[in-house]
């Protein structure tokens, strides 16, 4: 049995590598807009639209289950997966790591969406925005903020437009030290940071660092999405279970196919 698993995160690389050592078929899949890691299954980048779609894919590679561990903001592309798999009838499973949890010291607060956010930022001088890809637009309204004097904006990716001078940009992928955090947001006079609520320890030493230095944290509340047959949030655990359930499916259909050759 094939099992498709949609990743673009670290835990999407450790599942994908420890199902194949297994013995699982595995194919795991990526946007590739910011790097194409080395894996040892079958990858595909690019997303489903290349192929007529996920569920087409789903048909024409004769994919028996989904397993979704792709960012927890990845909205879209886990409510296409449930979709998708309702449609061909087979199961898809969804691992999202934890999100952060408060801890004394930390002065954080959610918000829900664009407005909410810049009704949030009134009153700071020099966010640092390390919540990924933003829209012009959005930026264009926080630098019309009377008391926004400069952003520090820090995505993986390279921007898809031209940014003003009072926007100071920074391509950067974690892992990041704490001591590096701590100077970036000295350095900068940052007075608040927005974020979203990822989880995991990767990006998480800007918390630490926030909450060293009394700096405010805004964090983007994560989206609610379709509910997934089975979903975990602790990789051994997810591991397991796949284990146990399509591990058999896959040894099953290796017997079949032995057989049939004899």
């Amino acid at each position: 049995m094939k099992i498709l698993l949609l990743g673009g995160t670290a835990d999407a690389r450790h599942l994908a590598d420890a199902l194949h050592k297994e013995g699982l078929s595995v194919i795991y899949s990526l946007a590739g807009l910011v790097r194409v890691p080395k894996v040892d299954c079958q990858l595909v980048v690019g997303g489903f639209t290349q192929f007529g779609g996920l569920a087409q894919y789903l048909t024409d590679h004769n994919i028996g289950a989904i397993l979704d561990v792709t960012h927890p903001y990845a909205q879209t592309m886990s409510s296409k997966a449930v979709i998708a798999a309702k449609e061909v009838g087979i199961p898809c499973w969804r691992f999202h790591r934890p999100a952060w949890q408060q801890e004394e010291g930390d002065r954080w607060q959610d918000y829900q969406d664009e407005a909410d956010l810049l009704a949030q930022l009134a009153g700071c001088r020099r966010p640092l925005l390390s919540a990924g890809q933003m829209s012009e637009a959005l930026l264009e309204c926080i630098l019309q903020l009377p008391s926004v004097e400069r952003i520090v904006w820090r995505t993986a990716v390279e921007p898809k437009f031209s940014l003003p001078d009072n926007i100071h940009w920074i391509k950067a992928i974690g892992p990041f030290a704490l001591e590096d955090e701590r100077q970036l947001l000295v350095d900068h006079g940052i007075d608040v940071i927005v974020s979203k609520n990822s989880g995991g320890a990767a990006t998480y030493s800007k918390l630490e660092a926030a909450r060293e230095l009394s700096i405010p944290v805004l964090l983007h509340a994560r989206p609610l999405l379709s509910e997934a047959e089975r979903e975990f949030n602790d990789t051994e655990a997810c591991l397991q279970a796949c284990l146990a359930a399509w591990g058999k499916a896959s040894t099953h259909f290796k017997h079949q196919q032995k057989s049939s050759q004899q």
